[in-house]
């Protein structure tokens, strides 16, 4: 797979509720790629990070666009 840039790796970890090794997809670097559970916690975590950062400036966030 190596044409398209990815690969397979074991990594440990919970998925689905279950701990086990499971295979993952990764760049070429071996980073790797998030499920969209993963991506959309990430954005979760930015938008909470914003939304705390916009408060302290005494930004209602909820009030924004």
């Amino acid at each position: 797979m190596s044409q398209v840039g990815l690969g397979l790796i074991i990594w440990h970890g919970i998925f689905e509720g279950k701990e086990y090794d499971w295979l993952r997809w990764c760049d070429e670097l071996g980073n790797i790629l998030l499920t969209g559970d993963e991506r959309a916690e990430q954005e979760k975590q930015r938008a909470d990070r914003l939304a705390e950062l916009l408060r302290e400036r005494g930004i209602n966030p909820d009030e924004v666009l």
